[in-house]
């Protein structure tokens, strides 16, 4: 994969972000994203080799559009600063995300603001074997790689049939359910780059398998 092609693709797009732009260089935006989905072929073979529970997830299944969703975000740029995809991704459960951007890159995995049913499900395995749950997060190495669960909009009390003094109550507030670890993008430029995508990967499958028995099981 030539990443430096990529992050080049991308400050030029983002530097001239408009369909204009796009449309004149749109061999070279085929020639970038056909190389990533050739990657992403590449690391779902990978992962699948070190996780038996892994779902086969093509490049051209898991490849997200470069386009952003104007109808909802109308103020935000034509095209994105960045290619993402997610692996693994069998579905109705947490998929494993992968962004390379201009400045930053991110690997995340987990429920981002889920649906109410969902979001139940995993509360309900929270107050049956929350401490399954706390004893993933608070291993010395996942805190170090995640820092802990990813921050985002909490419920002020205890959500509806859950006592305020529950004893997970700091998990059962959270409308979030992910983790994430971001890095450099200068990073994706070396030898062991991949590696350190394996080893994210294996950190955060306790936290991804814990969440996905939750909303699966009847």
């Amino acid at each position: 994969m030539d990443f430096k092609n990529l992050v080049e693709f991308l400050k030029a797009l983002n530097t001239n972000n408009s369909k204009e732009w796009m449309d004149a260089n749109r061999k070279w935006y085929k020639e970038v994203r056909d190389d990533f989905i050739k990657w992403l072929d590449h690391m779902n073979l990978s992962l699948a080799e070190i996780d038996a529970e892994y779902f086969d997830t093509p490049g051209k299944k898991g490849i997200n559009r470069i386009n952003n969703n104007l109808m909802f975000h109308p103020n935000k740029p034509v095209y994105k600063d960045h290619f993402g995809a997610g692996l693994d991704k069998r579905p109705l459960t947490g998929d494993f995300y992968i962004e390379i951007g201009i400045e930053r890159c991110i690997m995340a995995g987990g429920f981002w603001r889920p649906d109410a049913a969902t979001l139940k499900s995993i509360r309900d395995a929270i107050d049956y074997d929350g401490e399954n749950l706390k004893k993933i997060v608070e291993k010395k190495s996942f805190k170090n790689t995640f820092g802990g669960l990813y921050e985002d909009v909490k419920l002020v009390k205890a959500p509806k049939g859950f006592p305020n003094d529950h004893k997970y109550i700091d998990f059962l507030r959270n409308k979030t359910f992910a983790v994430a670890h971001e890095f450099a993008t200068n990073e994706v430029f070396r030898g062991d780059f991949e590696e350190k995508i394996i080893n994210v990967y294996k950190e955060m499958l306790p936290f991804r398998r814990y969440l996905n028995k939750a909303v699966t099981v009847v």
